[in-house]
């Protein structure tokens, strides 16, 4: 599998990070190296820049293109253990952190990884293939009512109890193995005319909602973005970039208590509870891609950039 896709909102990105040519950052989604590529070259060539994926195969396709630069390391891993990772490399503070929490292009091209309800292939979805169970092990023993939370809460689809009843139905007669089965099992919950007015594919909720299921990527998401702010100097930028409302909210909750952290009553003459502010959000929130961008690269339409800057302490 060739590795190399589009960076999303690569030059938000840049504009943002600002990368100094003596700085050290970290890609906690390195991915085929699209962003970190860009980061070093905005360095001249100069910054330490940290990579990290638990993709073997982006490890790889990015360690053989960014190898001309004598600063980038690549680590194999979890971002979410993002900061053990980095101490167990010497690094203890950094001056920027990027968080690219999309499935890269590769892996939703590449149909043997199932995450596609394009292409008929085996049920994967693993972001890391060397580890954890895959897909269709989950959705053939999960029970129903943990499958129709799942895919309510975390594919925000509406018909979840029905995919869910169905999917149970369907793996009694016969293990669900392949997408397509799992697409199959979408049509047969939601009727057809609601189908016909959806927009985009009925089974995208419910594939979002499996594959966060699979790879663990929610739960553990703020702890991450709280461990790589510890690790910020001053003046040094985390950029987040989501892609689902559920991620987004996630980041924008921790943003926002990361810069208001006070749990005193509200009308609270003075500040009792000694919580001082650790981050300043940049960006007036969101930032949303090009339209320039969205009609040349499809996937960034949903994209959401939020940014936020480490306070001094004191």
């Amino acid at each position: 599998m060739n590795f190399q896709h589009e960076p999303v909102m690569l030059k938000e990105v840049l504009q943002w990070m600002s990368v100094r040519p003596d700085g050290v950052y970290c890609d906690g989604t390195l991915g085929g190296g699209g962003h970190s590529g860009a980061m070093l070259e905005q360095s001249g060539g100069t910054a330490a820049l940290f990579g990290i994926d638990r993709d073997e195969t982006a490890i790889r396709s990015a360690t053989e293109r960014l190898s001309r630069y004598p600063g980038f390391h690549a680590i194999r891993g979890n971002f979410h253990d993002g900061k053990q990772l980095l101490a167990e490399a010497g690094v203890n503070r950094l001056d920027g952190v990027l968080l690219d929490l999309g499935v890269s292009s590769p892996q939703l091209d590449t149909p043997e990884r199932g995450f596609s309800y394009h292409a008929d292939a085996p049920l994967d979805m693993r972001m890391d293939q060397s580890s954890g169970i895959t897909a269709a092990e989950y959705l053939n023993t999960a029970e129903e009512q943990e499958l129709a939370r799942v895919i309510r809460d975390w594919g925000e689809e509406k018909w979840a109890a029905r995919i869910a009843r169905i999917i149970c139905e369907e793996r009694e007669r016969k293990p669900l193995a392949t997408t397509l089965d799992l697409v199959q099992a979408v049509d047969a919950a939601i009727p057809k005319a609601v189908r016909r007015k959806q927009e985009g594919h009925p089974a995208r909720r419910t594939f979002q909602a499996i594959r966060i299921a699979v790879n663990d990527e929610l739960a553990p998401l703020e702890k991450a973005v709280r461990d790589f702010t510890d690790l910020l100097n001053p003046g040094g930028r985390i950029c987040v970039i989501t892609f689902h409302s559920l991620e987004d909210r996630i980041i924008k909750r921790c943003f926002k208590s990361l810069e208001n952290p006070c749990i005193c009553p509200p009308k609270a003459p003075v500040c009792t509870c000694g919580r001082k502010p650790v981050v300043r959000v940049l960006g007036g929130g969101a930032v949303a891609p090009t339209e320039e961008e969205i009609a040349r690269n499809p996937r960034a339409r949903s994209a959401k950039l939020r940014i936020a800057e480490k306070r001094a302490p004191g």
